[in-house]
């Protein structure tokens, strides 16, 4: 079990210098009704279900160094092309480079949506960050909860079960300061138990929880299989 505090701030050396980011892709994707998407390198988390797996691991090995204003213009030039309204980052962490991220948004012209897909694990606690991040009106965070109680969380990411916890507390921390947001999970955890969780923050969030559907590639099934995780 590690510490994905500690990974974050190890990682964070490895994928920003000064305000440029390592990205490994831009894409048009067919989530969400149609995105223009910038895959980052650098994660926090090692969930035995990523489909990004080799990213997450080798981050010295992928990407390239993007400002904020190159990731901000391949986005919009992406969503130009493909008559989209939607932004995003995803594939690994996008808070771990956290200045990166918010001179990004600051580039994102105001008729766009941003949607910031994220553990929340830096947002549980770092409240200037949030602050900061309040700042947007276009910004919409997904927050992607990685179990339903510590021992599934440990048992997914690889992770102590303590920040289980932080990740409940990011809900809060975006619902005290107003920005759009919802939970999501992966259909391999405990809904129903999870649900229960997020209701005890707000009663309407167990409503709001997108359930993630698993796409079984066949190294995912042989790394769920190694870990004695059942599919439910």
């Amino acid at each position: 079990m590690f510490d994905p505090i500690e990974l974050s701030s190890i990682t964070k050396d490895i994928v920003c210098e000064d305000n440029k980011r390592k990205y490994y892709r831009f894409r048009a994707a067919r989530f969400y009704g149609g995105i223009a998407t910038a895959d980052c390198v650098g994660c926090n988390l090692r969930c035995r279900f990523c489909w990004a797996w080799n990213v997450v691991n080798n981050p010295k090995k992928f990407g390239d160094l993007y400002t904020p204003l190159q990731v901000a213009n391949k986005l919009i030039s992406i969503a130009k092309k493909n008559k989209y309204t939607k932004l995003r980052i995803s594939g690994n962490e996008p808070t771990i480079c956290k200045e990166h991220l918010i001179q990004l948004l600051e580039h994102i012209p105001s008729d766009y949506l941003f949607i910031l897909e994220t553990n929340g694990l830096l947002l549980s606690y770092d409240t200037a960050f949030v602050k900061e991040l309040s700042r947007f009106s276009n910004l919409h965070v997904r927050v992607s909860i990685k179990g339903s109680n510590e021992e599934e969380f440990t048992l997914l990411t690889g992770a102590k079960g303590t920040f289980f916890k932080y990740q409940l507390k990011a809900l809060k921390q975006l619902q005290e300061y107003q920005i759009s947001f919802h939970p999501a999970a992966i259909e391999l955890i405990d809904i129903v138990r999870l649900k229960n969780k997020l209701k005890q923050i707000d009663a309407s969030l167990p409503s709001k929880l997108e359930i993630e559907p698993l796409i079984l590639y066949p190294k995912i099934r042989a790394r769920l299989k190694k870990h004695n995780i059942e599919l439910r």
